[in-house]
């Protein structure tokens, strides 16, 4: 009986934490789009290589395009079916902690955990922000931190990170990155 109660308020926390985590997300979204014109941008405390936009793209984290209105559907469905089987996952790596015993550490469920509030912040996105599952993702984010000089090859020119990214691709590229730095051994080994 304890371990289950453990359970259900180890999930509880995380519910916790991804609500908050979407909240942020949508906020910042909603802010964005009721102060900003599309198209504008402001320089975050006067620095130039944080900037705050109003783009959205009808495609994936970081601008990336994906075929079209049928590639926008299949991502859309494709974020609907990860993240159903992102929660899945969680609530059965907390019942392998029911004995006692810490077999999944609490980070693998924090790294978890941020990538499925991340999708999920975007799928409200493709859900309200125009036809349904056909919605356009609101980015703002933007640190151009320099300018390639031109003598580079390929890349002379071109800022050091251009892309527009929003707080839920923040969400899944930290959860993805943390996953991979600091719980590799726990994905890596046999189960």
């Amino acid at each position: 009986m304890a371990a289950r109660s453990d359970k259900i308020l180890r999930g509880r926390t995380l519910i916790i934490l991804g609500v908050i985590l979407v909240l942020i997300d949508q906020v910042v979204k909603i802010l964005v789009k009721t102060n900003m014109s599309l198209g504008d941008q402001i320089d975050v405390f006067g620095l130039s290589w944080f900037k705050l936009c109003y783009v959205e793209n009808m495609g994936m984290a970081y601008g990336l395009k994906f075929g079209g209105l049928v590639g926008k559907l299949l991502l859309s469905l494709f974020r609907i079916v990860l993240v159903g089987l992102l929660i899945r996952w969680i609530w059965k790596l907390l019942g392998k902690n029911v004995s006692g015993e810490r077999i999944v550490p609490a980070g693998v469920f924090v790294g978890l955990t941020l990538i499925t509030a991340g999708a999920l912040g975007n799928i409200i996105d493709s859900l309200y922000n125009g036809p349904f599952l056909f919605g356009r993702v609101v980015d703002m984010f933007q640190f151009p931190l320099f300018t390639w000089p031109d003598w580079v090859p390929l890349l002379g020119g071109r800022l050091f990170f251009e892309p527009v990214f929003n707080f839920a691709d923040s969400c899944v590229t930290v959860g993805a990155l943390y996953l991979i730095i600091f719980h590799f051994k726990f994905f890596s080994k046999d189960k």
